[in-house]
């Protein structure tokens, strides 16, 4: 297990702009349980709880029996929290991406820094990254690398991930993190390793976490009731695109068309801006969390409009197609 505490990232931020917190709350990153109990100690009626992993229902054992019914967890994907829910929400939290339990466990393959089975599910079950790094084709790989990871040296690792997987099987965390280290100048003081943009790349792929989240988001829109908060942290670029989008897209009036776009139909936003703008970690917090540096936080408050379908093109979601 991880020799350090987990820190939820941002909750202090969640907490003071949510405002009171009462009723039924569903933490769908549940991981380490932060958030969860967050909520609940400031005063939420019910948390639903729900993960992907085994792992984190397994380490919260020795802590959720003292919240009674409060808590509840619930095993699955946030894309289908509205139905694993089973009832209107007051709030819904999301933490994105891999949690410190996740990366502390070399056996878990998500880390470069630990030597490990090139695994990187969250949920322990369908395609690994050693199948991924394996068995895609080149041009798959390098879409992989560079849309899910930004990396610009994408054809150049993905070439050379094909050419070492001719001589043998890509089994572990610091075989690929070796390969792709070869192919990306020296690391600078102060910057990232190397392999960040490519390990993030994969597992976000594995876990066809951007599909995931579109679909989530969706699903919080059909369950959070008139006033409900949906409260977002991400921790790049990449995945606060969407969220961003998502927001955006539906807290928007219509209207405002250019002489170069038909104006839009008018229509009622279902989510209000709360505030508008995303919030950073403040410096403190940084100081104690390294983890937070690059996260944001973006709330939005629920309005009474009908739940509305979004096509995730529209959220900018990259066409990297697996199968």
């Amino acid at each position: 297990m991880s020799e350090n505490p987990h820190i939820p990232v941002l909750l202090d931020a969640i907490l003071e702009h949510v405002g009171p917190i009462s009723g039924v709350w569903l933490d769908g990153t549940f991981g380490a349980g932060g958030y969860a109990r967050g909520l609940l100690d400031r005063g939420a009626d019910l948390v639903i709880g729900v993960d992907r992993d085994p792992l984190a229902f397994e380490m919260a054992a020795d802590w959720a029996g003292t919240y009674g019914d409060r808590l509840r967890l619930v095993s699955g994907t946030f894309s289908e929290l509205d139905d694993l829910a089973g009832e209107p929400l007051d709030g819904v939290a999301l933490d994105l991406g891999v949690s410190s339990m996740q990366l502390d466990l070399a056996q878990r393959g998500f880390s470069f820094l630990r030597d490990g089975p090139l695994d990187m599910r969250m949920g322990q079950a369908g395609v690994s990254a050693e199948d991924l790094v394996n068995e895609a084709s080149e041009a798959l790989l390098a879409d992989i690398l560079f849309h899910y990871g930004e990396e610009r040296a994408a054809r150049r690792i993905a070439k050379a991930i094909v050419a070492e997987r001719l001589k043998y099987r890509i089994n572990t965390t610091l075989q690929l993190a070796e390969i792709v280290e070869k192919c990306l100048p020296r690391k600078k003081p102060g910057q990232s390793h190397p392999a960040t943009r490519s390990f993030q790349a994969i597992r976000i792929a594995v876990n066809d976490e951007f599909g995931q989240l579109a679909q989530g988001l969706m699903a919080a829109e059909r369950a959070l009731k008139p006033g409900g908060k949906l409260a977002v942290v991400t921790f790049h670029s990449s995945e606060d695109r969407i969220v961003k989008r998502f927001m955006t897209e539906r807290s928007s009036t219509g209207g405002g068309g250019s002489r170069y776009a038909p104006e839009e139909a008018a229509k009622t936003p279902a989510f209000e801006l709360t505030p508008r703008k995303a919030i950073p970690p403040t410096d403190d917090e940084i100081d104690r969390n390294p983890r937070a540096r690059s996260a944001k936080l973006r709330i939005a408050t629920r309005t009474d409009a009908p739940a509305q379908a979004i096509d995730p093109a529209a959220l900018g979601l990259p066409d990297v197609r697996l199968s």
